[in-house]
């Protein structure tokens, strides 16, 4: 598990529960297109086409909230950044002084764009209001905004929507149409802390986020409307947000206006789904510390490395990497976020070909440590870490015609054995964090992907890895280098198995190794063969963290028949979170004493 799920399992998990919910809402009248109904496939295909080819994007989290920084009253607020009104019950007044100290003069829209640009991103999404109600932009429906409430008297949006333009960028927008902490009757996850916050929901909608929205399509143009947070959003309160839609006919809008508006994108959260959303665009955003909004205490910074491979497995799986930057109140972006996307950038420019229009890997499971896409007729591998028995690619059906690697040009042996196995030469020299090889085809490479089978060790036990499990479900997902592990288990639907090569019949101990924060324990599950119940499970103890893993031996025995039984594990329960991450089970002959 990340620290995503250690640090904000309550805030943030019900937050995105929250918005699950709402995905899962009835399907309104214009389910399928944020357009009119009526656009064909092609046309939103035509809409889509800048977005599927850009893959990389930055979000940005600016507003009042980077002046207390995570502080109030003196002490750290727990929980993200920009949550600090909510999670500090601060009130409304005494929020708004907040304004007073905000002039942002470091600020500079042409050097943000530039960052963004030289990361090697190809968008960015900024937040116009976030869920404290204060407005980036100069808004005519009150003066709560950063050109009427504060010493800065500027539009951040508009300079920013003008320098994404002069730099040939495109500029999105981040709205929070329901949560409102400012406003009489705005929406507040959990309920109203001030009566100053109390009123008509309804009224709000009406007279502060409907007119906002339509600002906000009317003078900036978005390419992206970013929604979020729909707390009570019902297909009727959608209904006038949508007929709003129709004034700029191409912004691509996401999934999290409410009410059963499906948007032309899944965003998942701090999370790489693991086989991304077929059929779906989707985007996964993500901080690149702890928090979205500036917290000057979150210096737990994700490593360049981290970083890029995320980018890497998202492109992999057919979806965009929305990065998140968080500035602080002076306007600038903190020092150790630009070195990571400078560092980013570098790697692009040596290696981009292989995510920007790239489609998703035609392999669900690679036999190293990394992971591809394919555009047209070539094939792109991304080596995290170069096998030492030498780099095969399985099951490919269509005649290779050159490999080379990426960054340098050289080109590579490639060798192709009857059944389709190719092994490829290894180039001079590696990357210290993706190597990538570029394999071209003579035709679109088709692929056959052998079926796995665990097969007999030589003291009859079978070792079931994290890394050869099949997983079926949402959220459910492999994750780490080396042996890794099955985390982000958070979906009781969710389950994972293993095809096994059993040439007699026989009784097996259960070993599990596996890894448990506290705050997750208590979590139950079972093991299956072929679908038919036995006696082993068991429920989750805590181990000390999401890293540190401990063995156990279950009770009861597993019968395996011969042939190829498909051994699976499913949860019973998961009442705090998370189940557990799953590094191996191993199978021991049981004793005939």
């Amino acid at each position: 598990m990340t620290l995503w799920w250690r640090d904000r399992v309550i805030s943030g998990l019900l937050a995105i529960l929250a918005l699950s919910a709402g995905a899962a809402a009835p399907v309104a009248a214009r389910a399928q297109n944020t357009m009119p109904v009526a656009e064909t496939k092609a046309e939103k295909g035509a809409r889509m086409h800048w977005w599927r080819q850009a893959r990389f994007g930055m979000f940005i989290h600016w507003g009042l909230y980077a002046v207390p920084a995570g502080i109030y009253k003196g002490k750290p607020v727990g929980g993200i950044g920009e949550w600090i009104m909510h999670e500090g019950k601060i009130p409304v007044s005494v929020y708004a002084d907040y304004a007073r100290q905000f002039n942002p003069t470091r600020f500079d829209a042409d050097t943000w764009v530039r960052i963004a640009k030289a990361a090697g991103m190809k968008y960015i999404v900024m937040t116009a209001k976030h869920h404290d109600g204060f407005a980036m932009y100069h808004t005519t429906v009150d003066s709560y905004n950063i050109y009427d409430a504060t010493p800065f008297k500027r539009d951040p949006i508009a300079e920013m929507a003008a320098a994404c333009k002069r730099q040939g960028i495109r500029f999105g927008i981040y709205y929070s149409q329901s949560q409102d902490w400012h406003h009489r009757g705005g929406g507040s996850f959990g309920g109203h802390w001030d009566p100053a916050q109390d009123g008509d929901y309804d009224t709000y909608l009406k007279t502060v986020a409907q007119p906002q929205l339509r600002e906000l399509l009317t003078k900036y143009h978005p390419a992206v409307l970013w929604f979020d947070t729909p707390v009570d959003m019902t297909p009727a309160r959608v209904a006038p947000f949508e007929a709003l839609l129709g004034l700029d006919p191409g912004v691509i809008v996401n999934n999290r206006l409410g009410g059963g508006f499906r948007g032309d994108t899944e965003t998942p959260e701090q999370t790489i789904p693991p086989t991304g959303f077929p059929g779906r665009d989707w985007e996964t955003c993500m901080t690149i510390n702890d928090t979205w909004g500036y917290k000057r205490d979150d210096t737990n910074f994700k490593s360049t490395a981290t970083l890029l491979h995320n980018l890497i497995d998202i492109a992999s799986k057919g979806g965009n990497y929305l990065l998140n930057v968080g500035p602080d109140a002076t306007g600038k972006i903190p020092q150790p976020e630009v070195d990571r996307l400078e560092q980013i950038g570098q790697w692009l420019q040596r290696n981009g070909e292989a995510i920007y229009g790239a489609s998703a890997s035609p392999y669900k499971r690679l036999p190293f440590d990394g992971r591809s896409t394919v555009k047209g007729n070539t094939l792109y591998l991304t080596v995290f870490q170069w096998p030492e028995t030498g780099l095969t690619l399985p099951g490919v059906q269509t005649a290779p015609v050159s490999a080379t690697a990426l960054a340098t040009g050289k080109r590579l042996a490639i060798r192709r054995l009857p059944d389709g196995l190719l092994t490829l030469g290894k180039p001079d020299r590696l990357d210290p964090i993706a190597t990538v090889i570029k394999l071209h085809f003579s035709a679109a490479p088709v692929i056959f992907e052998p079926k796995i089978f665990v097969a007999r060790q030589p003291d009859g036990s079978y070792t079931l890895k994290a890394a050869e499990a099949a997983l079926d479900g949402a959220t459910a997902q492999f994750e780490g280098s080396g042996p890794g592990d099955i985390g982000y288990w958070t979906n009781a639907s969710d389950t994972v198995h293993w095809a096994l090569k059993v040439p007699s019949a026989g009784a097996y101990q259960v070993q599990l190794e596996y890894a448990c924060d506290p705050s997750s324990a208590g979590g139950s599950y079972k093991i299956t063969v072929d679908g038919a119940p036995t006696a082993v499970q068991g429920t989750i103890e805590k181990t000390g963290g999401w890293q540190e893993y401990t063995m156990i031996t279950l009770p009861g025995t597993l019968n395996l028949p011969a042939g190829h039984p498909v051994v699976r594990v499913t949860p019973l329960a998961i009442p705090n979170g998370a189940l557990m991450n799953l590094r191996r089970i191993t199978l021991r002959p049981a004793s005939k004493n």
